[in-house]
């Protein structure tokens, strides 16, 4: 044997003096005990080899279960190493007279010289074999004779029989124990065996071992060839196999009871949590069938041994994947299957959490039990309501395994498919729609179905077969008013996403309210109303008037969704901002958890929509960043809505009158806008094209390779009205560069027709007239207001793109064109008539008009703005009235002027508008400009010192230690600084503290 016995030092010192002793003449029972594994053979070997060197004459035999039929079989093998032994036995001799005889054998070849007698594996041995070494151990004191013996002692299901040195007296046994392998000798083991192994590499093999010198020997056989640099969890990886195959050993040596335990805690690790096994032994005897005192007994032996371990919280676990799937191998599918069903039962039994039974039956087959399919559904339902689609779908995927009639399999994959298509890139769910909608059903089952097939095709820009499909669901539903009232709801919402359809839609829907008001209902009536505050035919007061006087009326129950999703919208466009809120939130709470419904998105949006009204750029920027992604169907993503519901705020427009303030101050000789040389490009090479460079599509904005390299951040998808959110409050902020980044990785190429498509453009324009690229920016506002146009959506409430092309028109000289687009935006924002639309339509229109006339027109808009919920409006209003009164030649009342917008864009954290005003300030005559509160140069001495440490990687008790501050002092500085720079932690300081765009 030459492999080292790493840890059995003691051992073997004790063995070479027993063996020395017999050597004397006075022989004892040696006994080695312990687990599989743990290598008593090899030392047996060790202590033989020793004792021949001591000049001990040895008989060895090895004991095994194939030879326990014949009597005293272990005994006349070991015997047979006496060249004066016969085996022939007389007739009719007992079993005492056998003993004897053989006794005596032994007894006159041992007076000869001394002996070393090994017996490996007594356990094994026959009965009388067994007994008879117990006879021999108590008469060996006499003799020049050394009983060596081995015993498996490791604690299994099955109980053991007594072992050999049950009835011996303790003087007459040494007993010697062998310990599993601590972790430093397995840690030498393998870095002897794989010098270059990783730390991490050599730690997962000493787990993967188990303290057992022979699977871990085992192991290190399969990896000598290949060790790799990530230790597998599968021992399929394995070659030759020689660790699988160890493991097999292991637990045939244990009992088919113990393998059966061992397996099934594999396989319930292989589907359960680790809060499912928060008291495994009564769930690993109803998986075995075994009793669950023992169970208990075993788990405790196993983690003192090493196999198992305790995970964070004391529960055993298997200590590698890999063990465990060495464990699983071999296990026939039937009796895991048996296992597993047994174990969600008895879960099932002591009330465990549903998801924990659940996770269970999702690796057997079909039960065919009420109490499996209930539990599946009910997971499904927890997951949904806790986010988590990808474990409904699991479960909902198991149930429909499950015998089911057809209405109920109908429900059924009406949900999967719309979690499908939620929680996807691939349009997953929509052939579990179709399914669902062929099979029987009630009509209302059907029209849930018809909504949530519908959301989804118009998600992808199939509008019209969206459409077709309610219109086949509506032909159904005679006798069903309500339903039928809910279809054409989703009919006219969905139809907001195609131009030619939307017309069609709200031409029925208007002709249907004209004949019988009944037939569309509260929902449908909303709608319209809507549809007049679009179209600009309506006010402010008359839609609210009309939108609450239908909240007040009766719902139907899957149509209420409509009415409170389009009243929502109607009350954020008029300012009703609280009303607006507590409407969307009562929408959501309406929503049934776990189906796609064209509202659904569209609630959503209202709320992102009511945040922007609010102009809180911050919470715009981080729950984009929270949902943005690789899936443009994921639950907080913008999916199908109308323009209503789901249209935005009046979005806050600020950046193109820096267009028009640049022009005003270049006129005076002032360096107002400055561009760089990229922007300078774009910007010449636009006005080369001229604002006829409407005519390319609105993918024109690809700048280049270089665009595309920094668009890379941002998973490439089309459009949404997030994005378009985003792109407007990173410009609000002074980012340019992360907006041009998020801008560039839109696909617009693909995108489908929509509203959002149109705001997005809108948002484009609006960054791209902050780069500089005014002609660029001309024709995003226009291309945006020509498609709004084409459906019929005029009002300035939707998107204030004339006002935006107008002040773009003014900054490249065409006032004629500047006054028409600011004057029709005027007129369209008196029909509506809230504060915010017409105190912005008038500061265009001063801008445009200019002189004291356009002073006047500003000076009114200023005061209506005071009245809007949007403070940046007013912020960028004061800002506009302080340059023409500087214009004007009243520098006190500008400097006034221009000091309170420089206040509000600092409390909103509109940095570009802060920054504006400042500049302007200081064309004022102003002594300075005010102190900015964000930014770098915002930071005190103490946060830069803090702040550039932070940014090369100290820890916040090195910059204690080396400023002499408290680490509660390092704390306050970073977190004031966080806020000041506009980032989220460490990792972004450098960017911020250069005042380069940081990440959102």
């Amino acid at each position: 044997m030459t492999a080292p016995l790493l840890e059995r030092e003691g051992a073997q010192a004790l063995l070479v003096a027993e063996a020395a002793r017999a050597h004397a003449g006075t022989g004892r029972l040696v006994l080695l005990r312990g687990a599989t594994g743990t290598g008593r053979t090899a030392a047996l070997e060790r202590a033989t080899a020793q004792a021949a060197a001591l000049g001990l004459r040895v008989l060895s035999v090895r004991c095994s279960p194939e030879d326990r039929a014949a009597p005293f079989s272990s005994v006349r093998h070991l015997l047979c190493g006496i060249p004066e032994f016969t085996d022939s036995e007389p007739s009719g001799t007992g079993e005492r007279d056998t003993a004897a005889r053989l006794w005596r054998t032994l007894y006159t070849y041992a007076e000869q010289a001394p002996l070393c007698v090994a017996v490996d594996d007594v356990h094994l041995a026959d009965p009388l074999s067994h007994r008879w070494f117990t006879e021999a151990a108590r008469r060996v004191d006499a003799l020049p004779l050394l009983l060596l013996a081995t015993e498996r002692s490791q604690y299994d299901i099955a109980p053991h029989p007594a072992g050999l040195t049950h009835t011996l007296p303790p003087s007459l046994v040494r007993t010697l124990t062998l310990h599993p392998l601590g972790e430093a000798a397995a840690t030498r083991l393998v870095r002897d065996e794989l010098p270059s192994a990783t730390p991490q590499f050599i730690a997962d093999c000493v787990r993967a071992g188990a303290g057992s010198p022979l699977l871990l020997r085992a192991l290190l056989e399969d990896l000598r060839e290949a060790p790799g640099t990530r230790l597998p969890e599968s021992s399929a990886a394995l070659y030759p196999g020689a660790y699988p195959a160890a493991v097999s050993w292991w637990l045939d040596s244990a009992g088919k009871e113990t393998a059966e335990v061992a397996r099934a805690l594999a396989g319930i690790e292989l589907t359960a949590l680790p809060e499912d096994l928060a008291d495994p032994a009564e769930l690993l005897a109803a998986a075995s069938g075994t009793d669950p005192a023992r169970v208990t007994g075993w788990l405790t032996a196993m983690t003192r041994l090493g196999p198992l371990r305790p995970d964070d919280r004391g529960r055993p676990r298997w200590a590698h994947p890999l063990l465990r799937d060495a464990v699983l191998a071999g296990w026939p599918a039937e009796r895991r299957l048996a296992a597993g069903r047994a174990a969600a039962g008895e879960m099932l039994r002591r009330g465990d959490p549903v998801e924990a039974v659940a996770r269970q039956l999702l690796a057997v087959t079909a039960l065919g039990e009420p109490w499996a399919l209930r539990t599946l559904r009910d997971a499904a339902a927890v997951a949904v309501r806790e986010a988590r689609p990808a474990d409904a779908v699991r479960y909902l995927r198991r149930a429909l395994d499950e015998p089911l009639p057809d209405a109920l399999r109908q429900r059924l994959l009406t949900e999967l498919g719309s979690l499908e298509y939620s929680g996807s890139t691939a349009p997953g769910g929509i052939p579990r729609l179709t399914e669902a909608l062929r099979l029987p059903a009630g009509s209302q089952d059907r029209v849930r179905t018809a909504l949530a097939l519908g959301t989804a095709l118009a998600d992808r820009g199939e509008v019209q077969p969206a459409v077709r499909v309610l219109h086949r669901v509506a032909g159904g539903l005679a006798g069903h008013p309500e339903l039928a009232r809910t279809v054409r709801a989703a009919v006219a919402l969905l139809s907001d996403q195609d131009q030619t359809v939307r017309a069609e839609a709200y031409r029925a829907l208007s002709d249907t309210a004209d004949r019988s008001p009944s037939l569309v209902g509260t929902a449908g009536a909303a709608l319209l109303v809507r549809y007049a505050a679009t179209a600009g035919t309506s006010s402010a007061r008359e839609a609210m008037g009309r939108i609450r006087e239908l909240l007040t009326g009766p719902a139907d129950p899957l149509a209420e969704p409509f009415l409170l999703g389009t009243a929502a919208a109607v009350a954020q466009w008029a300012d009703e901002l609280d009303e607006a809120e507590a409407l969307v939130e009562r929408g959501l709470d309406g929503q049934r958890p776990g189906y796609l419904h064209p509202m659904a998105a569209a609630l959503r949006n209202v709320r992102l929509d009511v945040t922007a009204a609010r102009g809180d750029h911050q919470r715009i920027l981080a729950e984009h960043a929270a949902r943005s992604g690789p899936d443009p169907h994921g639950s907080e993503s913008a999916g199908p809505g109308p323009e209503s519901a789901s249209h935005g705020p009046e979005l806050p427009w600020r950046e193109p009158e820096s267009a028009w303030r640049g022009a005003e101050l270049a006129r005076r000789g002032s360096e107002y806008v400055q561009r760089g040389p990229e922007s300078a490009w774009r910007g010449s090479e636009s006005a080369r094209r001229g604002p006829e460079s409407a005519q390319h599509g609105p993918e024109s904005a690809q700048h280049g390779p270089e665009s595309a390299r920094r668009g890379s951040e941002y998973v490439q998808r089309g459009p949404d009205n997030a994005d378009a959110h985003a792109v407007l409050a990173l410009v609000a902020t002074g980012r340019l560069g992360r907006a041009r980044r998020l801008v560039d990785s839109r696909l617009l190429r693909e995108a489908a027709e929509s509203w959002e498509l149109n705001r997005f453009l809108y948002a484009r324009g609006v960054l791209r007239s902050a780069e500089g690229d005014l002609p660029g920016a001309l024709h995003d506002f226009l291309e945006s207001g020509r498609r709004q146009s084409a459906r019929t959506v005029h009002s300035p409430v939707v998107t204030p793109w004339r006002s935006a092309a107008a002040a773009c028109q003014l900054a490249l000289g065409n006032r004629p064109e500047a006054l028409a687009l600011a004057t029709e935006e005027l007129r369209l924002a008196r029909v509506w008539d809230t504060p915010r639309t017409v105190g912005r339509a008038l500061r265009a229109l001063g801008r445009a008009t200019g002189g004291p006339e356009g002073l006047q027109l500003t000076t009114e808009a200023v005061e209506l703005l005071r009245s809007a919920p949007d403070g940046t409006e007013l912020a960028a209003g004061l800002l506009d009235l302080g340059v023409q009164l500087l214009a004007h030649g009243d520098r006190p009342r500008a400097r006034a002027a221009l000091r309170e917008a420089a206040a509000h864009a600092e409390r909103l954290g509109a940095l570009h508008l802060r920054t504006q005003a400042a500049d302007a300030l200081r064309e004022t005559g102003a002594r300075r400009a005010p102190s900015p509160h964000t930014g770098a140069d915002s930071l005190t001495a103490g946060e830069r010192r803090v702040a550039d440490l932070a940014a090369q990687g100290r820890t916040n008790t090195e910059i204690a230690e080396l400023l002499g501050l408290a680490r509660r002092t390092v704390e306050t500085h970073l977190t004031s600084t966080y806020r000041k720079l506009g980032v989220r932690g460490r990792g972004e300081l450098g960017v911020g503290l250069k005042g380069e765009d940081t990440p959102t």
